[in-house]
């Protein structure tokens, strides 16, 4: 099975066993908006002692090997640590065995346990790859009483080639954006597909496309929610297409090549989930192969890894946001979320070669006794690493009449900075300062610092500082942990009602006591960061007068 694309289950057994390839979003990370930390773990029982438990042949369910259907009173009677059975999207997992090899901790199992947890789920880690984490826990799925089949006849008229729109999914119009619509039209050598998404706010980052073979897929992001046109075309394109999106009507044009100049008497055939409006919330990831282009060395443990997208594939990551990375790692999937990057912070550095859009970066710290990223770096150039959809909720109009943006970064936490920055920049005509606190261990572990020093010499309106957890007897910057002393100094607004923005992203005890306790807020992603650990600063920011409104936070 691919890896590219969302792999429907297989069946086993009489029963719709999720397989191994479902690309649900998986990682070990915590939800941002949950606030959840992880639990120190006992020595053995690492990702890695999972995956050879679960790989050993022990019977991890107590059922030898047969797959049930469970009722709801059957489940409920699995409540105990250790008999502790847990649904997941009508799917049952004995979890007894995984207790102890859980980051959040046990207690945060027990919370769904004899019961239905997917919303407990969706809260935490939706991400979590569980098919793949406990194929060999799963019990079987819950007993449903048989639903009355749907009649989909439906009145054979064609509407410009294809049957009649599907009812939107799952959505009422009260309650989500206004039902977007598509149409198409053709001339001897182009097929053109028209979304009118009915809202202003669409950029071409709003429109993600890839073309496989004959199927054709174009998912818009409006608002939280997801349209998704999804067609087995039916006649051959070129890979190459182009996409024009009219912002002030909330129009998206897609004009494709025909590869033979034929009149086309249909678009072509609705495939899974066509003209559906969906919940963000409740769409899986969807991947496609990228392909590795280069990586070079940034730091002593951190690299620039460059991944190209395929041809017949449109994809630009907001700002702000972050993709999931997949490998394959013993016969398990595992999934880690990275913030995409520009190659350089200074245009003028390197020249790009190709045009931008095709290429997406990362920076990418090597934790040599990790599992994640030291495979990732075993990776030979053009070999292919299948790359997620966007995910995240940062929206570029907090940056709107921004006078002073603050930026407070700790290791690879630097990455969510580097594309607000330069678009602050550049794009910001209110923007009065740009400052940057960044914390690392050593000198060594600053990323691009020749860059930041450049940008700050070029640009009045931006300032780096550097604090060193662990500096040599030659440094002569500010070190430490942070600090209300650090903050209080940094922080300062160009006038008392200066509309200002500030941005944290680091490991957990860096951001999230100094944050969550007092202001609900958003979260940004990066890769735990275990050497820039920092003691808990309880209301730090509060206690400065930020606001929650003033505060966007990227965290792990």
């Amino acid at each position: 099975m691919s890896d590219s694309g969302q792999s429907p289950g297989q069946g086993s057994r009489m029963l719709n066993v999720p397989s191994q390839s479902f690309p649900a979003p998986s990682s070990q990370q915590r939800v941002a908006s949950g606030g959840r930390s992880k639990v120190p773990l006992k020595q053995g029982r690492s990702l890695m002692d999972w995956i050879r438990l679960s790989k050993s042949g022990k019977d991890l369910t107590g059922l030898k090997g047969r797959l049930i259907d469970v009722t709801e009173e059957e489940l409920k009677k699995h409540n105990k640590k250790e008999d502790c059975w847990i649904c997941i999207r009508g799917f049952v997992y004995n979890v007894s065995s995984y207790m102890e090899f859980h980051p959040g901790g046990e207690d945060e199992l027990m919370r769904a346990a004899g019961s239905d947890g997917t919303d407990l789920f969706d809260q935490v880690h939706r991400w979590v790859n569980y098919e793949s984490m406990l194929k060999e826990c799963l019990v079987g799925r819950m007993a449903v009483k048989p639903a009355i089949p749907k009649d989909y006849r439906e009145e054979k008229r064609v509407l410009n080639g294809l049957l009649p729109k599907s009812q939107m999914t799952d959505i009422s119009t009260k309650e989500g954006p206004i039902s977007p619509s598509y149409d198409w039209f053709q001339t001897d050598s182009l097929v053109t597909i028209v979304i009118y998404t009915k809202q202003k706010d669409i950029h071409l980052d709003s429109i993600i496309i890839d073309h496989q073979n004959d199927s054709f897929r174009a998912e818009t992001i409006i608002k939280d929610y997801s349209y998704l046109i999804h067609i087995g075309l039916s006649h051959e394109v070129q890979e190459d297409f182009s996409v024009r999106v009219v912002e002030n009507v909330g129009k998206i044009e897609i004009v494709l090549k025909k590869t033979e100049n034929i009149s086309w008497k249909c678009l072509g055939r609705p495939l899974e989930k066509h003209n559906s409006l969906i919940p963000k919330k409740d769409t899986g990831l969807y991947y496609r192969k990228c392909q590795l282009i280069s990586k070079e060395d940034v730091t002593h443990d951190t690299k620039l890894f460059c991944l190209m997208l395929p041809p017949s594939t449109h994809l630009q990551v907001p700002i702000g946001q972050h993709v999931y990375l997949k490998l394959t790692i013993t016969g398990t999937e595992i999934v880690k979320p990275y913030t995409p990057v520009f190659d350089s912070l200074l245009s003028e550095f390197k020249e790009p070669v190709l045009p931008n859009n095709k290429y997406i970066y990362f920076l990418i710290k090597i934790y040599t006794a990790g599992l994640f990223t030291p495979e990732l770096d075993h990776l030979q150039i053009g070999d292919f690493v299948p790359v997620s959809n966007p995910e995240g909720n940062f929206k570029l109009s907090k940056l709107q009449e921004v006078e002073d943006l603050f930026l407070l970064a700790a290791g690879t936490g630097f990455t969510p900075m580097v594309k607000i920055l330069k678009y602050a920049l550049i794009n910001v005509p209110s923007l009065r300062k740009v400052k940057l606190m960044f914390f690392n261990k050593t000198e060594d572990d600053i990323i691009w610092r020749s860059q930041l020093e450049k940008l700050a010499f070029e640009d009045k309106r931006f300032d780096v500082e550097y604090v060193l957890s662990a500096p040599t007897s030659e440094w002569k910057g500010k070190q430490g942990h942070i600090s209300p002393a650090l903050l209080s100094e940094f922080l300062n607004r160009s006038s008392e009602k200066s509309k200002v923005l500030l941005c944290i992203c680091g490991p957990t005890p860096f951001t999230e006591q100094g944050i969550k306790e007092d202001l609900s807020i958003h979260k940004f992603w990066h890769p735990h960061d275990s050497q820039n650990q920092s003691p808990p600063v309880p209301r730090l920011l509060h206690d400065l007068n930020f606001s929650k409104d003033e505060i966007h936070n990227f965290t792990a």
